[in-house]
């Protein structure tokens, strides 16, 4: 499998997400965000957390604007992976690959630690690797992490079962207590928590690694 992790001014969880896809098998290209192209042959494009342009105007709105965001468009609506994780996510719900839009957290914090996350479905790449209802710890870190979206927006995420986790101990007030999403065709994730900090014993907690072998093993096949 080939996956491209996307650089924005501002990320600092790029080089977290390349080793994680790397323990999982993968070969990875750093793909910074002024080039025009993704690289030729590419599985899964990655694009990481950080504060992407300094969080600026809105958080990943100016992201969502660069030249290599067009072709991570592109590459997924012909069908390809994509997997926006905390800033990431927000990242793809400005760029309307996923809907909704992540505001501040309910506290008006900015929080970090490790929460409970319920898996929701295990019909998706992402999430084979775990049993509906499994509970596994994960990290956030975050500012604005509450998911919102309308009422018939929740609706037909839950009624397609495009939930992908939803968090124990809402730790941001989202609604319906969202922690990540599918696409329609489940091809892309966005997420807020990180389980690329989870994906190593030395992290003091390995319950991410299903996502990225899970991952891995279906592009594999594909």
């Amino acid at each position: 499998m080939r996956a491209a992790v996307v650089v924005f001014p501002g990320s600092n969880c790029d080089r977290d997400l390349a080793v994680a896809f790397e323990a999982a098998g993968c070969q990875v290209d750093m793909v910074w965000h002024k080039d025009s192209e993704l690289p030729q042959g590419i599985d899964i494009v990655g694009v990481p957390g950080g504060f992407s342009y300094g969080d600026y105007l809105r958080c990943g709105a100016i992201a969502a604007q660069s030249p290599i965001v067009k072709s991570v468009k592109a590459h997924a609506e012909r069908g390809g992976y994509v997997m926006g994780i905390c800033n990431g996510f927000q990242v793809l719900t400005e760029t309307g690959l996923l809907p909704g839009a992540l505001l501040r957290n309910a506290g008006l914090k900015y929080i970090c630690k490790t929460v409970g996350l319920r898996v929701e479905t295990a019909q998706s790449a992402y999430t084979e690797g775990y049993a509906v209802g499994d509970v596994i710890d994960i990290p956030i870190a975050h500012h604005d992490g509450n998911y919102f979206a309308d009422a018939d927006t929740i609706a037909r995420l839950q009624g397609e079962d495009r939930v992908a986790f939803t968090y124990t101990d809402n730790p941001n007030g989202a609604q319906a207590d969202i922690a990540g999403i599918l696409s329609q065709n489940r091809r892309v994730l966005g997420m807020m928590p990180h389980p690329e900090r989870a994906a190593d014993a030395g992290h003091g907690g390995t319950d991410g690694q299903a996502l990225f072998r899970a991952l891995a093993g279906a592009l594999s096949t594909a």
